[in-house]
């Protein structure tokens, strides 16, 4: 049944308006957005000013279960590349922090799977978050086995999605090898690795399952070029293409000096380079990280097309460096923020440590700020925009034919005391840290009243089992 809804203030893509009615169809999408309008009789009342929901546009879903693990200097057997983590932090990297994952994904199966990524999409869903590209790469069992299902795993991510209401673009990723140039994946890989044809099955059965759900989408993610050989590569973007030529594709790109330094010795070029030059992503690629670049592989990024995929939180957590940011926006380069490891889930403080990096970084003050000079406000809507972009979805902005993606902000909370306009996103983004929202509709359905998701007693039920079955 079509509905609406009536705000008294909402941010449009043309600026803030007043006296907004969404009407909002059948599907789930936004039929009409009308400004200066009177609420019709049986409009439900926004309580508060309405913004464009935020994409996550990168997830591991698994490693919710695992945030926290990976804190302390000298934990066992976390060796092999990268350091021991022992003698203080100067020895740990993210290649230490790797092999705590790799000791940690025997324990998870398909049900702690699914618990687990439910519950960190509720906790997505009550920060502000609508959709979600899930990176998902735990495809076989803990023996490196394909399970009955080759798809068994994807599914339980789908019903996850479905039970809490988010927007889901999965993205089933390639992985076949341990580095460049095709070196052996080792033993902690042995859950993720697929050839294209095995992976492709996967991508066409998770097509077959989400047919004609506008919440779903489906794309392919090689995982790096660490993971794929040139051949691999090609071969898993032609079949995707054949399936669906409008997919999205992600991949994780230099996010580490030593993954340059070793693309360098595979290829003589640096990561970035080398995909501009023989993959030619554009408006339907996403760049993840992207963190080390030259001013002309930012530049030649920008003008790609492609999303720049940004984690501040997880690349602070892992130490991986500064995105170029001011250079990269000022060549106009999309981009949109992620939660990956989920040591944080909220876009809010995704947002603050993009800005607040370039700050410690340059030692100026509003330094991603746009055009309008309202940075809070730029750096939601940029983000809302890009991440839409790269999920392939029609989710972040306030306009027909969007999905009806509805943020309503907490006019009660102190933060946003005395404030409207641009300013409310400014406050929103920069004043404490109390979360200023209060529902959160997505799909024309509500799944957050009052800052609590509707599911959520039973959700943690489910999550504190899985978790005591993986600490047990």
């Amino acid at each position: 049944m079509s509905r609406a809804v009536f705000a008294s203030s909402a941010r449009l893509p043309g600026g803030w308006a007043r006296d907004v009615t969404f009407a909002i169809d059948e599907a789930g999408s936004l039929a009409s957005v009308t400004a200066d309008s009177r609420p019709a009789p049986d409009a439900e009342r926004a309580a508060g000013p309405v913004v464009p929901g935020q994409p996550n546009l990168h997830s591991h879903a698994f490693q919710r279960a695992m945030a926290g693990l990976a804190e302390r200097v000298g934990r066992a057997g976390a060796g092999g590349k990268g350091g021991s983590g022992e003698g203080g932090g100067a020895n740990d990297s993210f290649w230490a922090w790797r092999e705590t994952m790799y000791r940690f994904l025997p324990h998870l199966g398909p049900d702690e799977l699914e618990a687990v990524a439910a519950q960190l999409y509720v906790e997505m869903l009550e920060a502000g978050y609508v959709g979600v590209g899930e990176f998902h790469y735990l495809h076989h069992d803990p023996a490196g086995a394909a399970y009955a299902d080759p798809a068994e795993m994807a599914l339980r991510l789908i019903a996850a999605a479905r039970a809490t209401g988010i927007g889901l673009t999965l993205l089933p990723v390639l992985y076949g090898y341990g580095g460049f140039g095709g070196q052996p994946a080792g033993e902690g890989q042995r859950r993720f690795l697929n050839a294209p044809d095995a992976l492709l099955a996967v991508v066409e059965r998770a097509i077959r399952e989400l047919a004609g759900d506008p919440q779903g989408r489906v794309g392919l993610a090689p995982h790096s070029l660490r993971a794929v050989t040139p051949e691999t590569l090609r071969d898993g973007l032609a079949g995707l293409a054949a399936l669906d030529p409008r997919a999205p594709v992600h991949i994780h790109v230099a996010e580490q000096t030593k993954e340059v330094e070793d693309c360098l010795a595979w290829s003589g070029r640096r990561p970035v380079r080398w995909l501009l030059d023989e993959a030619g992503p554009d408006a339907r690629w996403c760049l993840v990280h992207a963190t080390h670049m030259t001013a002309d592989e930012t530049r030649d990024l920008a003008a790609s097309g492609a999303v720049a995929g940004l984690c501040p939180t997880t690349e602070a957590n892992l130490g991986d460096g500064f995105f170029p940011a001011p250079d990269y926006l000022a060549a106009g380069g999309a981009w949109g923020i992620g939660s990956d490891s989920h040591i944080s889930v909220d876009p809010v403080e995704e947002l603050r440590w993009l800005e607040y990096g370039q700050r410690l970084l340059l030692r100026r003050r509003n330094v991603l700020a746009g055009a309008s000079g309202h940075l809070g406000e730029d750096l939601w809507l940029a983000s809302a925009a890009g991440g839409a972009r790269a999920l392939g979805r029609p989710t972040g902005r306030l306009a027909p034919g969007c999905r009806a993606d509805l943020v309503v902000l907490d006019s009660e909370s102190p933060c946003l005391a005395g404030r409207e306009g641009a300013a409310l996103l400014d406050a929103a983004v920069f004043a404490g840290n109390r979360r200023p929202l209060r529902d959160v509709m997505v799909g024309g359905r509500w799944c957050v009243r009052e800052g609590r998701h509707l599911a959520r007693e039973a959700v943690r039920a489910g999550f504190d089992a899985a978790m005591a079955r993986l600490t047990a």
